[in-house]
């Protein structure tokens, strides 16, 4: 519809999706020096007004190249705030609420489409704008909130600070560390962040290569209706976030790194169980299964990032995970499509289950390293 209205190809949708990825990725490598010279709060509500007026210039656009300089503020806005309220909840909070805030991610992208989908069902053509100006209007309502709560930024932390029983212990270390260092230490010079950052890009590879990729497979192969697999596809989606909200509360009794294990191991015994030839209704439970297996595993390790790599280098480690985390989102699944033009997508099982293995091996492999630190 968009393309249409633009009189643009439908190949443009991609050219505006890498543009909005770059731009994430560029603002997650600068966010560490952002959010300890601006602090989350300002750096959030600041993204929040950029991500807001990028989707209120789409509603407006009159051409398309408007749309692509829109795009730019939007994937800015996006990654400067995700890995400021991913690095604030580690410092700050406990693993339940970085759960509990992945879960709402999910009930916010799965909202997105379906107010997009009601206002073009609705209004007929053209009310994709529309539908960009009610996100949009959702976006500035969170900006009025998020400014009005600057004050509470700091006085959590602040407060989180006090009570914390050793923090004097901590701060002597920090400055002792800052003494005998010649400069700021660089993330990727930090023990253990190049296996982190693997594996939080094989992470992203499993969760938006079985989404973008799961329909496609369980029609070519599986020989089910488009229709019943989008369903199927929106259930793993679903699987995601009710997971999410359930490891909130598994959390009280089990740490994180024991989540992250059972959570890989989950999600190759589904991937296993896509590469076994069975019948359909087996495709369905093994990405039920995978996207149950997905759930603590995202939030779980942003969570261990102050803990593995102390809190002095986490504001910055945070933003390389999530530019990682981007990265594996955009390249991943084009390489799977690549890979099936060249031969078929009944590769895709198995290329889910090599992963998911690869991740569950660097993931296990820096607890190795983190263990004999």
């Amino acid at each position: 519809m968009m393309h249409a209205d633009m009189d643009a190809p439908l190949g443009t949708a991609g050219v505006l999706y890498m543009i909005v990825a770059a731009g994430t990725i560029v603002s997650s490598l600068a966010s560490g020096a952002v959010l300890k010279r601006f602090g989350t709060g300002k750096a959030a509500a600041v993204s929040c007004v950029m991500t807001a007026g990028a989707l209120l210039g789409f509603s407006q656009s009159p051409s398309l190249i408007w749309l692509v300089l829109f795009a730019i503020p939007l994937g800015l806005g996006g990654g400067s705030v995700d890995a400021g309220l991913n690095n604030y909840v580690a410092e700050h909070y406990e693993a339940r609420h970085m759960s509990w805030l992945h879960c709402f991610w999910g009930v916010g992208a799965t909202l997105g489409p379906m107010i997009m989908a009601s206002y073009i069902a609705d209004a007929g053509s053209g009310s994709w704008r529309d539908g960009y100006l009610a996100v949009a209007g959702i976006q500035f309502v969170l900006v009025v909130i998020l400014f009005a709560s600057l004050p509470l930024w700091d006085r959590v932390a602040r407060s989180r600070e006090r009570t914390s029983a050793g923090l004097a212990a901590e701060e002597a270390a920090l400055r002792a560390e800052d003494a005998g260092a010649a400069g700021p230490t660089k993330p990727l010079r930090v023990k253990g962040v190049k296996l982190a950052l693997v594996s939080f890009l094989f992470y992203c590879s499993v969760e938006s290569t079985a989404g973008l990729w799961g329909s496609s497979y369980l029609v070519g192969v599986k020989g089910l209706s488009a229709s019943t697999a989008a369903q199927w596809v929106s259930m793993y989606y679903m699987g995601i976030t009710i997971g999410r909200l359930i490891t909130g509360f598994v959390t009280f009794k089990v740490g994180n790194r024991a989540l992250i294990r059972c959570g890989q191991a989950t999600a190759l015994a589904g991937a296993a169980l896509l590469v076994l030839p069975l019948p359909a209704g087996f495709s369905f439970a093994g990405l039920m299964i995978v996207g149950l297996g997905l759930a603590p595993i995202y939030p779980c390790m942003l969570h261990e990032t102050p803990v593995r790599f102390g809190k002095r280098h986490a504001p910055s480690i945070m933003g390389y995970q999530m530019a990682v985390a981007y990265t594996g989102s955009t390249l991943m699944p084009p390489l799977l499509g690549f890979l099936a033009s060249h031969s078929t997508i009944g590769i895709f099982p198995s290329y889910l289950a090599l992963s998911t293995a690869a991740m569950l091996l660097f993931s296990e492999r820096l607890n190795a390293y983190l263990s004999k630190a």
